[in-house]
């Protein structure tokens, strides 16, 4: 992406070896990375909104669900839940973010549903993962249910840049997946910060890749 060629240490990035392109496969699967009111809503702790690009980035998830539902592409979605009023099961990332309790099952404060005002609802044969730490991959199914569907590439949207996205995009990549993150598609509470995780996941573990390039891959299907 044009960003992040022109960012400042790109060519000492290039020159060291890093940013090189990993490419896409050909059995894509869209992950939806927590895309819950939550991050959406004014009276959330967690609330992107006020980054104007996050506040648009529902709209950009939206058009790649759309493609991939076209494209006949697996769709799969993650969200948090605890049980345990005590958030025991939230375990050392309790420590660090108070903020997690909302999430806890019946809770509506943090869950509030899907963000359905932008269309993004699963539907029944779609894959919804429920998580509790940043990584989809950590504690869930999820690698083995790619495997079982023989994807090799996972296009990754949601939020936030700096969080779960990342931490789900390393793991993709640990895991022998080609990750593909759609910028436009993911949101942070500050620009500065979803633009250096994007620098950053693209110099060294992902390809960032443009919505439009996502839709077309994701409608072509397999």
């Amino acid at each position: 992406m044009t960003e992040l060629s022109n960012h400042a240490a790109a060519a000492s990035y290039a020159r060291s070896g890093f940013s090189n392109k990993m490419g896409w496969g050909s059995r894509p699967a869209l992950l939806i990375v927590d895309a819950c009111l939550a991050y959406w809503a004014p009276s959330s702790p967690l609330d992107t909104s006020s980054n104007p690009a996050s506040a648009a980035s529902p709209s950009s998830m939206k058009r790649l669900l759309d493609a991939a539902r076209a494209g006949s592409v697996p769709v799969i979605w993650t969200r948090v839940e605890y049980v345990h009023p005590d958030m025991s099961d939230a375990g050392m990332f309790w420590l660090k973010s108070k903020s997690l309790d909302i999430f806890q099952r019946g809770d509506a404060r943090g869950w509030g549903g899907w963000v359905e005002s932008a269309g993004l609802t699963p539907i029944s044969e779609e894959v919804v993962i429920a998580k509790k730490y940043p990584s989809a991959f950590f504690g869930t199914d999820l690698s083995t249910r790619l495997h079982v569907l023989n994807v090799d590439t996972v296009v990754v949207c949601g939020v936030s840049t700096s969080g779960c996205v990342r931490a789900t995009v390393l793991d993709a990549m640990q895991y022998g997946y080609r990750p593909m993150v759609v910028g436009e598609a993911c949101g942070d509470r500050t620009q500065e910060i979803h633009n250096a995780n994007l620098f950053d996941l693209n110099a060294k573990y992902a390809d960032v890749v443009s919505e439009g390039e996502a839709v077309e891959k994701l409608r072509a299907g397999w």
